[in-house]
């Protein structure tokens, strides 16, 4: 029987700073769009692709930091992942052509995996009591949002005074920084005596037989597209199709005078808004069925995407789209994860959550390549929004089949 603990616990606390952070960055890209593809004068499909290797290179790297953390400690993992997180953002800030940024993408990519979910989720996971385990998901999830709120508004506010490269190593300083707090960190024990007797290659071979978490894998993929394209490639949208009815309107008169500006407004008010979503969906999570919560919110980012897109977009319908779709935002990751370990259990989670999360980053590779190219083949986003219309519809679906209990034959500890 497990221990009851505290919801706010150290290693809650500490990983909510780190996912803080970390997601600061990731979320601030898409404000890079428009300054370095100037700057160099690329093709808008070359910078995009950079994003895009890198939240692929996040879905590579996350079922490595996962084993990597179960095999050598999460601190470890953490301390690896923050290194090369870092290091890829200062080769980043010295490169001059499309390939070098693609390249140093997937040390962003690796870095991202070693900070994000799928080592934090996972450290939580074990640390929390059966009680608070969803809501303490939801709340380290939702500090992830609370990174998303302030990294895009401060990119672009250093941008006001300092060049893109700058700014790179700013955030390059910044991941370093949130090493301090791994002291505090000190996490359970990674298995009992009865959880060791399953091997990690006996719980994947189980998983790989179930349907149900095929279903999982697969329905992730549309969560990683929608918010791969959107954060990748909405502030560009945004400055493009809302400048000639920004000046005098009602968002002039309170500070939001820029394309841009608005741009990472409403990046920041779709993390603003998931703070609230995500604690929801925390506490849903704990009384009602995830699968049938997860279908619900997939069926509630498509109908918002399709509307959005439908009518004319707007200052108003922008901020109206970024509150709407940010209340769903990352509403996904605690009930998903919290699927996977109510199912297969907290042993490897963090491994058997990466090989799901790398089905997301599958999708968010495509939804950022594709934005980029489809925008340089026709000048619109539009088809690339449809497309994430229909593999939102997709996720609703695939979810409503999965069988929502532990699998047989798992050692309970």
């Amino acid at each position: 029987m497990q221990h009851k603990t505290p919801l706010f616990t150290p290693v809650l606390i500490v990983g909510c700073v780190i996912i803080m952070v970390s997601f600061a960055v990731r979320a601030s890209f898409g404000v890079f769009q428009i300054p370095i593809a100037e700057e160099f004068g690329w093709l808008r499909a070359e910078f995009s692709l950079a994003i895009a290797i890198q939240n692929l290179a996040w879905g590579v790297g996350q079922p490595i930091f996962g084993a990597l953390a179960e095999k050598i400690g999460d601190r470890r993992a953490i301390i690896i992942g923050a290194i090369v997180y870092a290091a890829g953002l200062l080769l980043s800030a010295n490169s001059v052509t499309p390939l070098e940024h693609q390249a140093y993408a997937w040390l962003v990519g690796f870095g991202i995996a070693g900070t994000g979910f799928g080592v934090i989720l996972a450290v939580v996971g074990r640390a929390s009591s059966d009680e608070n385990r969803s809501m303490s998901l939801a709340i380290v999830t939702a500090a992830g949002s609370g990174g998303q709120i302030f990294g895009a508004p401060i990119a672009e506010w250093m941008l006001g005074f300092m060049s893109w490269q700058g700014v790179f190593v700013v955030f390059a300083g910044a991941v370093m920084a949130m090493i301090l707090t791994l002291p505090m960190m000190r996490a359970p024990a990674l298995a009992t005596k009865a959880e060791l007797e399953e091997s990690l290659g006996q719980i994947l071979m189980k998983a790989a037989r179930d349907p149900s978490y095929t279903m999982i894998f697969l329905g992730f993929f549309s969560c990683g597209y929608q918010l791969g394209f959107i954060t990748a490639h909405f502030p560009a949208f945004v400055t493009e199709l809302c400048g000639p009815i920004l000046a005098g309107g009602v968002l002039h008169s309170v500070g939001i005078t820029t394309t841009s500006a608005l741009g990472a407004v409403a990046i920041s008010l779709i993390g603003l808004a998931n703070i609230a979503g995500t604690l929801t969906a925390g506490w849903a999570g704990k009384r009602y069925s995830k699968k049938y919560l997860l279908a619900g919110i997939y069926v509630g980012r498509t109908i918002i995407a399709a509307l959005f897109i439908m009518f004319p977009i707007t200052p108003i319908s922008v901020i109206l789209f970024s509150v709407g779709m940010g209340s769903l935002w990352l509403a996904t990751v605690p009930l998903t994860s919290g699927l996977v370990a109510h199912i297969y259990g907290l042993r490897y989670m963090g491994t058997l959550y990466g090989i799901v999360f790398f089905s997301h980053q599958l999708g968010s590779f495509l939804g950022v390549w594709l934005g980029g190219r489809m925008y340089d083949a026709f000048g619109s986003y539009t088809a690339v929004w449809w497309i994430g219309v229909g593999v939102g519809a997709f996720s609703a679906i695939v979810h409503l089949p999965i069988r929502e209990r532990r699998l047989e034959g798992l050692v309970t500890a």
